[in-house]
């Protein structure tokens, strides 16, 4: 404990009070008042707390904190439970002791602070220091200066269900090398973090490496059931890594790390067509989730690539047949509109309207459809859905249900239950491109044995099709604009994605260059050629 912190008890009570340190001074009128007592104390606080009191919570969470006092520290959050957990975790499990917390200045109700201290472990010893902020609230039924239980104020990589850990690490660490031979590490590309993590989990042991001594953060089980891989944060003894080799390029990872920076809440996934290698991954999200491969959300018109191959294998029309472009259509009492200045055309065609990305015209076909056609078409000739991916670390494979009702139309345009991933549409457009699915990988399969994902793909003639309408699109169609000036053998598709209870649509945007395969997705983005298109496009021109 600093100098200048003593206890004295009070009427029974053990109360803490804080002089040199520069916390301020625990109202003791409040610890002897309980629970928003009343008998004789001063009234009820309400309304934001002040500064005297952000300053006396902060303080009093601190010192215990630094004592390693956890019972304590939690006592002043408002989710003690939660806090008392992670912070005997911090001083037990993951061993991190003489910790000095110095606090910056306030700003209202937050605090900023940096965090020095100790990791021990049989013997070895490592410095630990990182900065975090945490919040102060005004406990709901206490009525006290309470401050704000978020993980990550114990660190700050830290989110709901982690724990920290020090000892021999889980698998050794890995040196993964690029299709090149070029090494990849977090520094450099920091989107391969998690990448990075999972592979270590599940090929580090098979490379020949040797465990070092590590200080993580442990993550709750995966959302497959499986054990998710841990954080490594701090090396005291170092191990032996083991080679890994992967199918990224690192030419078109640091295009992909470039593109997203400029966009929030942005992910991107290339693959190559002709072999399935997946090239780059990057996100660029305040929450850490790797969109790339596991996020889950309507890809809007970029769904209209496989509406488009589901009509023209079961007959209903062919790119050059028609495909009117009506103002408004109605399904099953529901009315769906164009974006904002489309022109209708009535006698469009189905090229005309993928290009356009007209609406109307894919939901207008619902009454021909079946209600498990677009089901079948995901499945079968694009490998989506069935949930038998083996990419080499966890992915999402697509949803794409066979829903009837107002749904049945909505699945057309890529809205309703329809679910994907970048990588999803970065693999349609592969499959688009060159007829065959070839389920996406980030390491070759032969390091494992693993069984890849099959599906028969599309005839000859479904792809001539396709192409063509996606060479349009880019060449003069919705996605010219960010693709103009490509050069080579080029196709686009956009899209954008209303998400209910969000303001703004998702972006969406798929396309090829040669062989190089791309797709994005940004929240919130708006249309796509606002955010997603413009990434995809730097991707395709620089990815090599």
């Amino acid at each position: 404990m600093r100098n200048g912190v003593k206890a004295a008890v009070i009427g029974g009570v053990c109360v803490t009070l804080l002089g040199g340190a520069g916390y301020g001074v625990y109202n003791v009128a409040s610890a002897l008042s309980g629970d928003g007592g009343t008998g004789g104390a001063a009234a009820v606080k309400s309304g934001p707390p002040s500064g005297s009191e952000v300053t006396e919570a902060t303080g009093a969470f601190f010192a215990a904190w630094e004592k390693g006092d956890a019972a304590t520290a939690a006592s002043y959050t408002n989710f003690p439970e939660a806090a008392q957990e992670l912070l005997t975790a911090y001083g037990g499990a993951a061993h991190i002791g003489k910790v000095r917390v110095t606090p910056g200045r306030p700003t209202g109700d937050t605090v900023p602070f940096s965090v020095e201290a100790t990791v021990s472990y049989h013997g070895a010893s490592r410095p630990l220091s990182y900065r975090s902020t945490l919040t102060v609230v005004r406990g709901e039924t206490s009525h006290r200066a309470l401050v704000d239980w978020r993980p990550s104020l114990v660190h700050p990589r830290l989110r709901k269900g982690d724990t920290l850990t020090t000892g021999e690490s889980a698998a050794p660490e890995i040196e993964a090398v690029d299709r090149d031979g070029k090494v990849l590490t977090r520094e450099k590309y920091p989107s391969l973090g998690p990448v990075l993590d999972e592979l270590r989990r599940r090929y580090g042991g098979k490379t020949g490496g040797r465990p070092g001594v590590e200080l993580v953060i442990r993550h709750q089980a995966a959302a497959d059931g499986g054990q998710a891989a841990d954080t490594p944060l701090l090396t005291l003894a170092k191990g032996r890594p083991g080679k890994l080799p992967t199918t990224l390029s690192a030419s078109a990872q640091a295009a992909a790390e470039t593109a997203v920076m400029k966009y929030p809440e942005s992910s991107v996934t290339a693959v190559k067509p002709s072999t399935g290698e997946i090239l780059a991954v990057a996100n660029n999200r305040t929450d850490g989730f790797d969109a790339a491969l596991l996020g889950e959300r309507a890809p809007g018109s970029t769904m209209k690539i496989i509406s488009a191959a589901t009509l023209i294998d079961n007959g209903l029309t062919t790119a050059n047949g028609p495909a009117p472009c009506p103002p408004s259509a109605v399904w099953q009492s529901q009315t769906f509109q164009n974006l904002t200045g489309l022109q209708p055309d009535e006698h469009a065609t189905l090229a005309d309207s993928f290009a356009r990305s007209c609406n109307t015209a894919f939901v207008k076909f619902a009454d021909e459809v079946k209600v498990d056609s677009l089901t079948k078409e995901a499945q079968d000739r694009f490998g989506l859905g069935r949930n038998n991916w083996q990419v080499g670390v966890p992915s999402f494979d697509g949803r794409v249900p066979a829903a009837g009702g107002p749904d049945t139309a909505a699945g057309l345009i890529g809205q309703g239950q329809v679910q994907m991933s970048p990588l999803n549409m970065a693999s349609v457009t592969a499959t688009a491109m060159t007829g065959a699915f070839r389920q996406p990988v980030i390491v070759p399969l032969r390091l494992d044995a693993r069984e890849p994902a099959r599906a028969r793909g599309l005839s000859p003639a479904t792809v001539r099709q396709l192409r063509a309408m996606m060479n349009r699109t880019a060449r003069g169609g919705t996605a010219a604009g960010v693709m103009a000036g490509m050069r080579g053998d080029i196709g686009a598709k956009t899209g954008s994605a209303e998400v209910d209870g969000e303001a703004k649509s998702d972006s969406w945007f798929t396309g090829y260059r040669n062989d190089v395969a791309a797709a994005a997705m940004v929240q919130d983005g708006g249309h796509g050629i606002d955010a997603a298109g413009p990434i995809v496009a730097s991707v395709l021109r620089n990815a090599g």
